[in-house]
């Protein structure tokens, strides 16, 4: 059951840090915080819920797990600010800290989003793709060109190498699949439009239609054959 006092408390909270984005005032306002990711747990709830209708491979995740941290890494970076001014959760097969594909929400004044896919993977994960997808471009193009996909996500995004990779035929007739850093979708909402129930709803139609890609880029990694 939803606690009404926590509800719509995430933007609100997050417009604000982002204009006192400095550690006594985050300590000052700590029990709006908890509020809010009291509010942004009930939501990864829901969704897991779904999704495992949608994708039994996700299991059963404690949602807390799949809420990422609010203190930004700040060792190597020119922005010292302490805090991220978004909430964001990750479901994918065997939790967040693992290499899959996967399904993302990302909460942030005027910014938010549904996403998913392979996001950056490292040198191996990407062979792999790769590899599944010279062997079986028509299945991903089916996915990609398939008419609902195409209303909710559009073109995947474009983080592209301008050259084939090694290894591969300039000559292919899906090199520009091969060409992908990251293999990723992803849609833009209004999150201050909806409450937690809501916006899991809404996630979980959006991640029914990319399941078929998430699927596919999970078994490329999983697949020792190629």
């Amino acid at each position: 059951m939803y606690n009404m006092q926590a509800f719509n408390q995430v933007i609100p909270f997050l417009s604000a840090l982002a204009e006192n984005n400095n550690k006594q005032w985050f300590d000052n306002n700590r029990p709006w915080y908890q509020q809010a990711r009291e509010e942004m747990i009930q939501i990864a709830a829901g969704i897991i819920e779904g999704l495992a209708v949608i994708d039994p491979s996700i299991g059963s995740p404690d949602p807390k797990k799949c809420l990422f941290r609010q203190n930004r890494d700040i060792r190597f970076s020119a922005n010292k600010n302490p805090y991220k001014t978004n909430m964001g959760a990750y479901f994918a097969p065997g939790g967040k800290n693992l290499p899959n594909a996967g399904y993302y929400l990302h909460l942030e004044p005027g910014a938010s989003f549904i996403g998913g896919g392979l996001y950056h993977p490292e040198k191996d994960q990407l062979h792999k793709v790769r590899r599944e997808i010279y062997f079986n471009a028509d299945e991903l193009m089916a996915i990609l060109n398939e008419e609902y996909f195409q209303k909710t996500f559009g073109p995947m995004m474009d983080e592209k190498l301008k050259r084939p990779p090694k290894g591969y035929p300039a000559d292919f007739p899906h090199i520009e699949l091969l060409k992908y850093t990251s293999y990723v979708v992803a849609q833009p909402f209004s999150a201050a439009e909806f409450i937690p129930y809501q916006i899991a709803q809404h996630c979980l139609k959006t991640f029914a239609a990319m399941a078929p890609l998430v699927n596919f880029l999970n078994k490329a990694l999983t697949n020792d054959d190629h």
